[in-house]
């Protein structure tokens, strides 16, 4: 019963894998044969580069959520091992923002383009989320940091 909380949450990890794997395999070399017909390659490449560059940090950070959920699972929540682990979150986080910042432009021209401005909106969106999660895994290391600070000197003391 102790675990059935962290195995939702492996579960879910493992779901929300599965759509960006979809979109890498399927969704984003379909787009990418429709879209040579309209747009240039100067404008469809780089973008197209940035998308599948941010899904390399985006599966890193599962895994590290991964591997956070079963330090927790191993009774080690509060260690230096978890506090690393949510240093990563944050800065794959912060990669996935930039990433998506550096397509912006990219994007821009290719909304412009096909009168779509939703595809920049869910760009931007992307990046902002990004950016509030690499937000909460920094308070949330400075806070694992404090409570592994006071265990450690109250283990000191008794």
């Amino acid at each position: 019963m102790e675990r059935v909380p962290t195995l939702f949450l492996k579960i879910t990890v493992v779901l929300i894998a599965l759509p960006i794997v979809a979109l890498c395999l399927v969704g984003l070399p379909t787009f990418a044969i429709r879209a040579a017909d309209y747009f240039p390659a100067y404008w469809l490449y780089p973008a197209l580069a940035g998308l599948y560059a941010s899904a390399v940090p985006y599966f890193a950070a599962l895994y590290q959520a991964f591997r956070l959920l079963n330090l927790i699972d191993a009774k080690m929540a509060f260690s230096p091992v978890s506090v690393a682990a949510i240093r990563k979150i944050k800065r794959y986080a912060i990669a996935i923002s930039a990433l998506y910042a550096a397509s912006t432009p990219f994007l821009y021209f290719l909304a412009e383009a096909d009168d779509a401005p939703g595809l920049l909106v869910l760009d931007l969106a992307i990046a902002f989320a990004s950016i509030v999660i690499a937000v909460f895994a920094a308070v949330l290391e400075k806070l694992l940091q404090a409570a592994i600070a006071i265990k450690s000197e109250h283990d000191l003391t008794i």
